[in-house]
């Protein structure tokens, strides 16, 4: 590797990405710089691209899920499993990179995705601090970062693919405590959907119901592990509801995972769950506006219960690591990622996402133009 590094910059919102030389970085102990063979462009860019996060620091480069090859490393390195990491190891690795372990969120209420000091690769350090993004030749990865190497039975495409939808979908199905033979019901089939639904057939799930679009995307959810699919653009609720009933004795299904980011599907969310059900709220990652809804008659009457997810957690992703060396021959979780781009097309691929044209797109920082 040379040393002098391109990589994708985003100046501003809805600014043009850019390509901008870095110096390759010197490592303090317990440091690496991996080169990036694999990054994503998914939904969480198409925020930072409108301006929809607060605190940004502008200019960054994103792509907070990212694969690679140990470049360089300083002194020993091990991953989250204990094992020891060395320079041409093929290494995925936690995107949230610091949290303080010592305010209330991290120690009392031990919920450290609300960690005010929390910095995520990709969104939270500017780039003027350094390689802290996935859109880039190679990226800086401090002391402390949790290291995995990949399985050698995963591609860095079956990672992506995956990628920060699969850390999440593992971190909804335990919010939701999905026990076997339950219904479960996914609003959305954006990545974040889709790999919830193989998640849940997977754990045991019944009847697994998807509603979201455009029809490729619906095709694949089906192959994800989906019985049954609604386009939302051509159902209307109380068809999805008079159907949903049916396939559920006239109750409605235990879970409904949210992954939608959508104010409407909160309204309709509540009434396809049944009473004493579960309803796991994971897409509303920006304020998308208000939802209109009942407390009595969704809520309260129904016993139902509800739950926030806000990011993920190391477990999460080492758990998702685990569902992938033993699933990913057989779950097509490679497909999410329809299209590969080089680093000079990411304001073509960010367009391609914001468009729905492709689930999300994959990152390859060396492919030519």
């Amino acid at each position: 590797m040379s040393d002098r590094i391109l990589a994708a910059v985003m100046p501003a919102p809805l600014q043009p990405v850019e390509i901008r030389e870095f110096a390759a970085p010197d490592l303090p102990p317990g440091a690496a710089l991996l080169r990036t063979e694999r990054s994503e462009v998914c939904g969480t860019d198409v925020h930072l691209w409108h301006g929809r996060l607060s605190g940004v620091p502008y200019p960054i480069i994103p792509g907070h899920v990212s694969a690679g090859t140990l470049q360089a490393t300083r002194g020993p390195l091990r991953s989250l499993d204990g094992s020891a990491l060395r320079e041409g190891d093929r290494v995925v690795f936690f995107d949230v990179h610091r949290t303080c372990g010592r305010c209330r969120a991290c120690v009392v209420h031990r919920t450290p995705t609300r960690c005010a000091e929390r910095r995520v690769y990709g969104i939270t350090d500017s780039a003027n601090e350094g390689l802290f993004g996935g859109w880039s030749q190679a990226i800086y990865l401090e002391p402390g970062v949790g290291m995995a190497r990949l399985p050698e039975a995963v591609t860095f495409d079956d990672y992506i693919g995956g990628g920060c939808g699969l850390l999440t979908a593992v971190h909804i199905l335990e919010r939701a405590a999905l026990r076997p033979g339950d219904t479960v019901l996914v609003q959305g089939t954006g990545a974040v959907g889709l790999s919830a639904i193989a998640l849940a057939r997977l754990n045991g799930a019944s009847t697994i119901v998807a509603i979201g679009a455009p029809p490729d995307r619906l095709r694949l959810a089906e192959r994800m592990g989906a019985d049954h699919v609604f386009d939302v653009t051509s159902s209307s609720p109380h068809e999805r509801l008079e159907q949903i009933r049916a396939l559920t004795h006239g109750e409605g299904v235990d879970v409904v995972f949210e992954a939608a980011g959508s104010a409407a599907a909160i309204e309709e969310g509540l009434d396809l769950a049944r009473d004493g059900g579960r309803y796991v709220i994971a897409g509303h990652y920006t304020d998308v506006g208000d939802s209109t809804i009942n407390a009595h008659r969704q809520i309260n009457r129904k016993h139902l219960e509800i739950r926030g997810c806000w990011g993920s957690e190391p477990g999460h992703f080492l758990r998702a690591l685990s569902f992938l060396e033993r699933y990913a021959a057989t779950v097509p979780w490679h497909e999410i990622g329809g299209r590969t781009y080089p680093l000079t097309a990411l304001n073509t691929a960010l367009q391609d996402a914001e468009s729905m044209r492709i689930t999300k797109a994959l990152v390859d920082p060396w492919m030519a133009a």
